[in-house]
């Protein structure tokens, strides 16, 4: 009895250590990503994203993301914006010859607001997205998420500062957890227009847990009539 109750264990072991290694949970992936914004009039900007992830790091193609929104700025601390997202997965962790990516479309809208409490800087972000999914394995799907993001930044010395924030995502059908990012950074102003941060985000999902390694790069471009 107990060499069967060991076998089954060592069994057990083996068996979550190969799903660990299908899906990536050993290794220390990747995000690169950029964020650009275009001021085009006092109150509307456009902002553009690309964003590209890997299971492994840079390499092991997990993700590409390319979004775009229309921003109406309310006033100085509040947004509002719809916009647009085509995102490529690969679902897997392996890379079989031959394997489809799950394609998806997606439609956002979304509210943020940003405060201050002496140098600390919070933006608070509520996005709405409607996805509309292709995977070639469950074929066609529309599905609906809510996301609250909670991001603080503080000063630490001239150009240099720290980020965090913490971000869930809830579906609108069960299971009703999706996932939740916890990222923590450090970035540095090169100019006024042009901002980076090199960080760490732990991604979790119901019953596995990501380690990402991100570096970004904030673009800003003022195309306002100077007259």
């Amino acid at each position: 009895m107990k060499k069967t109750i060991a076998l089954l264990l060592i069994t057990l072991v083996t068996i979550q250590t190969t799903k660990a290694q299908e899906n990536g949970q050993d290794e220390f992936g990747s995000w690169m990503m950029f964020f650009g914004n275009a001021r085009l009039s006092e109150n509307i900007s456009i902002s553009p994203e690309v964003q590209y992830r890997t299971y492994e790091f840079g390499s092991n193609f997990n993700q590409l993301l390319l979004r775009t929104g229309v921003n109406w700025h309310i006033n100085k601390s509040t947004t509002a914006s719809i916009g647009y997202g085509y995102i490529s997965t690969d679902g897997t962790f392996s890379e079989p010859t031959g394997e489809q990516n799950t394609l998806e479309h997606r439609l956002y809208g979304q509210f943020t607001s940003k405060n201050t409490l002496g140098k600390f800087k919070a933006t608070h972000r509520y996005r709405f997205e409607q996805r509309f999914i292709d995977s070639p394995i469950s074929g066609n799907d529309t599905q609906y998420r809510v996301r609250y993001l909670l991001r603080v930044s503080y000063p630490i010395y001239k150009n240099w500062f720290v980020s965090a924030y913490d971000e869930v995502f809830i579906n609108l059908k069960e299971p009703v957890f999706s996932q939740n990012r916890l990222y923590a950074a450090v970035g540095y102003h090169l100019n006024s227009n042009i901002t980076t941060q090199v960080g760490y985000l732990k991604n979790h999902f119901t019953g596995k847990n990501y380690d990402r390694f991100q570096i970004g790069i904030w673009y800003k471009l003022d195309l306002r009539d100077k007259k």
